[in-house]
């Protein structure tokens, strides 16, 4: 099979879906992932020469990361940061119909669509726009996946729930998560911050008891096409 997973910022996809990544690719499964976002100026600045040279200003940590992980491909559409608010919808959905196209996956990982983070709520728009089946190639099933420090801080509301009705084991594959998380030297924090390495283990602790395992990720299932 092959697996995409779209993350808007480089190491949510560690974070919402490490686990279940490590084990499709122990299982045969060729997994793609998608950055979506980049730093750009005004609120980031860096050199022109970083630009130039590398598609993420975290490119060396992303890709240590996917190389762990056994990522068969990364793809970067550098959309900008906390301004994705700024592009226009048509270049966002068409980049990721583009990629919908060029990998032709049967199951697709996004973001919770009420996660706090915008960037997160407009990958998940777009993507779902992009996975209409209404094009020769029909994706399978679609899951989204929640993250630490966005989809659990955002205002409570029914609209922003995240309720999981899947979830994967993932025991045998933690710490292959934790090693591939461990990458993003930039990005880790001390506990009880949410990213850190032992609020992971706890949410994968807290969700394996939901289904009497050591460890698990939970997903929300978007859409499943059986045939």
């Amino acid at each position: 099979m092959n697996i995409l997973v779209f993350a808007p910022h480089p190491d949510d996809e560690v974070i919402g879906c490490g686990g279940t990544i490590a084990r499709h690719v122990v299982r045969g499964d060729n997994v793609y992932i998608c950055v979506v976002t980049r730093g750009k100026p005004p609120v980031y600045n860096h050199s022109p020469e970083v630009y130039e040279k590398l598609p993420h200003d975290l490119y060396d940590e992303i890709q240590e990361s996917h190389a762990l992980l056994g990522i068969r491909e990364t793809f970067y559409l550098q959309f900008p940061a906390v301004m994705m608010e700024s592009v226009p919808r048509y270049e966002l959905n068409g980049k990721i119909l583009e990629l919908i196209s060029q990998t032709k996956p049967d199951v697709v990982y996004i973001p919770h669509f009420g996660d706090m983070q915008k960037d997160h709520a407009l990958t998940s728009e777009a993507v779902m726009v992009a996975v209409r089946p209404k094009r020769d190639h029909v994706v399978r099933a679609v899951y989204s996946y929640e993250t630490l420090s966005e989809t659990e801080w955002n205002i409570p509301h029914v609209a922003n729930i995240f309720i999981p009705n899947v979830f994967v084991d993932i025991s045998n594959y933690l710490d292959n998560k934790l090693d591939a998380m461990n990458c993003f030297r930039s990005q880790l924090c001390e506990f009880p911050n949410p990213r850190s390495i032992d609020a992971i283990v706890a949410l994968a602790k807290y969700r394996g008891s939901t289904m009497g395992v050591d460890a698990a990720e939970a997903f929300m299932l978007i859409r499943e096409y059986r045939t």
